[in-house]
């Protein structure tokens, strides 16, 4: 998993790809985030039904497109082998959960439950992040799109290896048709299927399968499929294995000696709560004293809170799908001591579970905190921001998310209008993109560092590669944000610069 060392592009065998592959990357990406930015914004205005319909459609439709656009760009650098990895420590229950959540509205529109756990045993690793979370969100998306019914479960497990470096299973287990056996050994090739049957689980030319395949020996690990082993009939697993470095000490057991029941229509639902207590030292036992009941238990139609037992002194949590909070008031007066939001987070079930065995207060809430567009611009109110950006529709996109945030915005459509405003006025943040007209990003960055400004300078651009964030901060950046902007990334980038100590001019 070491780095590929950096090389020049002007003298490497690869070089005139590896400039071709940028450049199509930046010129076919740019008008696709400005589709969905623009879609993005059109969803937060007032909307009739069939209005937003429209629109939610439309906003699909584009982000397949992207997918099949980075799906072939990736294909194409890993074909040419001008693809870099950028190995950093890993939080693997953040990652996992975080593709789960990703998910999780396209799954639930479908009626689907999908799950996830890692293993107590599967330490936290050093990997390549981006490129882990894209083996995972192609396979578990793949797994999304073609079940129907049921659901679609991401488990990680410690199959091997030793405590320094282990080797790990990232496991996709769905309810949908599953994959015949003359169809997998051709799966997971380029434009590898027969005939039309095969497309249908390989979502057309399985471009994006083959990518997945194509990183995992890249990490130097393998991927397969297999029927579910838990399944009756039916359903498919998708198995991606590696050996990693280990990073970290081993993860805490909080809910060691406690025992809390599970009860729940949904297999998947039953085994990711009863894998995330038993990864935090607790167990399932049906005579326990705090019940994790799932709403879906209700009747099919049934849109108000059903009864739940819950034994004598003791106390019921609730979980609902995010489209189900209008159900909590009624929970709470039908009893339930808490609810959680599915997909389950560790962090939050270990809360709810403490606080209603009475060992801790209860949490203000029984979920992360929903972040108010109304409330966001007193945070950030007076921010005084330079965007550069040389894209009308990307220009406009930033200044309209950056506005709603409260910030004061001035623009430039150059490198070097963005070094002359720097050096005419102060801000306490520079958005400045890599690609535009005369001087470029990297060099305005340089620049401008040049004068012995230290104000914080992010890169924001269509290119997602490795080799991209290191010649940003090369240049003197600070960080590096990827299109298509989104309203939660920028208000993140917003609260991480601009609580810095130092953004202004020094010397």
């Amino acid at each position: 998993m070491a780095r590929r060392p950096a090389t020049d592009e002007t003298t490497t065998p690869n070089a005139p790809a590896q400039q071709f592959l940028r450049l199509m990357s930046h010129e076919m990406r740019t008008p696709l985030n400005g589709v969905l930015g623009m879609i993005g914004l059109l969803e937060r205005t007032t909307l009739d039904g069939a209005q937003r319909a429209y629109a939610e459609n439309a906003r699909q439709s584009a982000e397949h497109l992207l997918g099949l656009v980075n799906d072939l760009l990736d294909y194409a650098r890993l074909d040419a082998g001008v693809l870099e990895f950028d190995p950093a420590p890993v939080d693997l229950e953040g990652l996992v959960r975080g593709v789960a959540e990703l998910l999780s509205p396209r799954a639930h529109e479908k009626g689907l439950e999908i799950v996830w756990s890692v293993a107590a045993d599967a330490p936290d690793i050093r990997a390549d992040e981006g490129r882990l979370r894209q083996v995972l969100f192609n396979l578990a998306g793949n797994a999304v799109k073609f079940t129907e019914a049921g659901g679609v479960r991401i488990t990680v497990e410690r199959v091997g290896g030793d405590a320094a470096r282990p080797r790990l299973a990232f496991l996709v287990d769905d309810t949908g048709p599953g994959v015949p056996p003359a169809a997998r050994a051709r799966i997971f090739e380029e434009f590898g299927h027969a005939d039309a049957s095969d497309a249908v689980r390989q979502d057309g030319a399985g471009l994006g399968l083959a990518v997945v395949r194509k990183l995992a020996l890249a990490m130097g690990g393998a991927v397969a499929v297999e029927d579910r082993p838990d399944a009756a009939s039916g359903g498919a697993r998708f198995r991606f294995e590696a050996a990693f470095d280990a990073v970290g000490a081993a993860r805490s057991l909080p809910l060691q000696d406690r025992i809390v029941a599970v009860r729940s229509p949904d297999p998947f639902v039953c085994s990711a709560a009863r894998a995330q207590i038993e990864a935090s030292g607790g167990a399932v036992r049906d005579d326990a004293p705090v019940i994790l009941f799932d709403h879906a238990l209700a009747p099919p139609g049934e849109t108000a809170a059903v009864p739940m037992p819950a034994p004598e002194g003791g106390r019921a949590i609730v979980m609902l799908k995010p489209g189900e909070r209008d159900l909590i008031a009624a929970y709470r007066a039908a009893g339930a001591h808490a609810y959680l939001i599915k997909p389950l987070r560790r962090t939050s079930l270990v809360e709810q579970v403490l606080a209603a065995a009475g060992d801790v207060a209860p949490p203000p809430d029984g979920s992360k905190p929903v972040e108010d567009d109304r409330v966001a611009p007193a945070r950030f109110a007076g921010v005084r921001v330079l965007l550069a950006e040389d894209n009308p529709v990307g220009a406009l996109l930033a200044r309209t998310l950056l506005r709603r945030e409260g910030c004061v915005v001035e623009t430039a459509a150059t490198g070097d209008e963005a070094v002359a405003a720097v050096d005419r006025a102060r801000y306490d943040l520079v958005f400045m993109d890599m690609r535009m007209p005369g001087m470029d990003g990297p060099a305005a960055a340089r620049a401008i560092r040049a004068t012995g400004d230290r104000t914080p300078i992010l890169a924001l651009t269509a290119n997602a590669f490795a080799e991209d964030r290191r010649l940003c901060l090369e240049a003197g950046m600070d960080d590096h944000i990827v299109k298509p902007l989104d309203a939660e990334a920028l208000r993140a980038a917003l609260a991480r610069w601009t609580k810095r100590d130092i953004r202004a001019k020094v010397g």
